[in-house]
């Protein structure tokens, strides 16, 4: 390494040229262009190569060289177009190529990029590869976000390298709504770990008592909450992960791969059989005395936070901060801050002797993963609970019975409502009226965070696609607010103009 936005790194064989390649594929993103220099037989057409079939998670992809035709597209996780200017006639034919175009769309690979040099943005990726001995040596620069992202893929190589996969394939899995980012590992020896990486976000402007947004919900900032919940969980007889390493410091996890059947079908739907179980799989968790204090190894103990009425306030505060002004076109008025935040204080007053106990916080479809060859509560392999808390039983099941990702019908609702209040009822002393009420607030609380949620994911964070559930999301509330005991926020929004299903 030559300097923070600078790297220089030997490939020893064709092997690490191809590797190079892929953890590219990792790390750049939609609008960024690389600029592959070198002379003839230097590699840059095996980088390329090993990057869009990395992209495309498809080894025998056809990748044609574009030295005739100058530029091939590929429709990919993000779209592709590798240009080859080494035929080009004229700089000024680079329009007509669409190149601009294509980087407003997706990532540009360019080939001899000096024969259009004046033409192309400066604001590049630029890899020089050059012979060396039997292999070759490689110089990046580039700009210091992307350069960023390029040592976080190289750190997670390394990474890797010292804790025995050495020459692992790595394939994106998938992101999320947070930072965290999921990678298939396949090692040499047909072993497929999954990797999170969890790097440490920014701390973020302070919205309450000079703290940021994650302090104020306890969101998880690093490692430690994932390894203890995991492990309480498996100590239970439930079906989590087992952490298998961990770098605490640079927030790189590698974990057990619980498999990839989900418990929706190839359409997308619900499958009930597997919602009820993963309801069951609830009730069984509830069964058991908490634990706030978990350790994690032989020094550290995490302590579970509660779900307290600043957190509960704050995440149903999103509803009126983001959702509100963007769904009438003007802000809301101290009036109806005041009113909206005394209705939320009220609700949260009364889940005061609510059953309460380990919420897992986001248990909904892209979460839980169906096991078919296991039996009992071990069907339902739970994931990403990195941020759960003490607090009021009834919040996960308003997750799973008003899936955010998919729309679950009545009837399927109703059943597992029935299946969590029967279960409940066998396992010993349960107050269902109690615990009803609590899963309406609890609804109505989650629902509004969301509904705030998809638009401040839309509007400050450019994730556009979050917006596909808004219309889920407030017929979910809807329901929510059917609750006598919602009557005042019912009222509420009827009167601020938030236009709401019939329930």
């Amino acid at each position: 390494m030559t300097g923070a936005t600078d790297l220089t790194l030997v490939l020893a064989d064709e092997a690490e040229t191809i590797r190079l390649g892929e953890d590219l594929a990792l790390a750049l993103r939609q609008g960024d262009w690389l600029a592959l220099s070198g002379d003839l037989g230097a590699g840059k057409s095996t980088l390329a190569r090993a990057f869009l079939r990395a992209m495309a998670d498809d080894d025998e992809l056809e990748v044609p060289s574009p030295t005739f035709t100058l530029v091939q597209s590929y429709d990919l996780r993000i779209p592709v177009s590798h240009f080859d200017l080494y035929r080009l006639g004229d700089a000024s034919e680079l329009d007509e190529l669409g190149f601009d175009e294509a980087l407003i769309n997706g990532i540009c690979l360019v080939e001899w990029p000096e024969m259009a040099e004046d033409l192309l943005p400066s604001a590049r990726i630029s890899l020089r590869l050059e012979h060396q001995d039997h292999g070759r040596q490689a110089t990046i620069t580039g700009p210091e976000s992307q350069m960023k992202r390029i040592h976080r893929v190289l750190a997670i190589r390394d990474f890797l390298n010292r804790h025995g996969y050495e020459n692992a394939r790595r394939r994106f899995l998938t992101g999320d709504a947070s930072m965290r980012a999921y990678e298939k590992i396949t090692a040499p020896d047909g072993e497929t770990p999954i990797l999170m990486d969890w790097p440490k976000p920014p701390e973020g402007p302070a919205v309450l008592d000079g703290k940021p947004y994650p302090k104020v919900a306890h969101l998880a900032e690093d490692a430690y909450p994932f390894v203890a919940i995991a492990q309480y969980l498996r100590e239970l007889g439930l079906a989590a992960p087992q952490v298998l390493d961990v770098d605490y410091d640079q927030g790189i996890l590698l974990i057990e791969n619980l498999g990839s059947e989900g418990v929706l079908d190839v359409s997308g739907q619900p499958i009930p059989e597997r919602y009820r179980e993963s309801v069951v799989c609830l009730a069984f968790l509830h069964s058991h005395e908490m634990r706030q204090d978990l350790p994690v190894g032989e020094s550290h103990i995490h302590h579970v936070p509660d779900f307290d009425p600043t957190a509960m306030t704050m995440e149903a505060r999103l509803l009126i901060d983001w959702h509100l002004p963007w769904s009438r076109g003007a802000p809301s008025t101290e009036e109806e801050r005041q009113d909206y935040l005394a209705i939320w204080a009220g609700l949260i007053g009364e889940l005061a002797g609510a059953e309460k106990n380990l919420l897992l916080r986001d248990f909904h479809s892209p979460n839980i993963i169906w096991r078919p060859h296991e039996s009992g509560v071990h069907r339902v392999g739970l994931i990403d609970f990195q941020d759960a808390m003490i607090g009021p039983t009834a919040y996960d099941l308003a997750s799973i019975v008003q899936d955010a990702r998919v729309d679950i019908s009545k009837p399927l609702a109703d059943q597992m409502m029935v299946d969590y209040v029967t279960l409940r009822r066998s396992l010993g002393s349960f107050d269902e009226p109690a615990f009803l009420k609590a899963w309406a607030i609890m609804a109505a609380q989650r629902n509004c965070k969301l509904a705030g949620l998809w638009v401040r994911l839309m509007q400050r964070d450019g994730k556009p696609g979050y917006m596909k559930h808004m219309p889920r999301t407030l017929g979910y509330l809807a329901t929510a607010l059917s609750h006598e005991t919602l009557t005042p926020l019912r009222e509420w929004c009827k009167k601020v103009g938030i236009e709401l299903p019939e329930s």
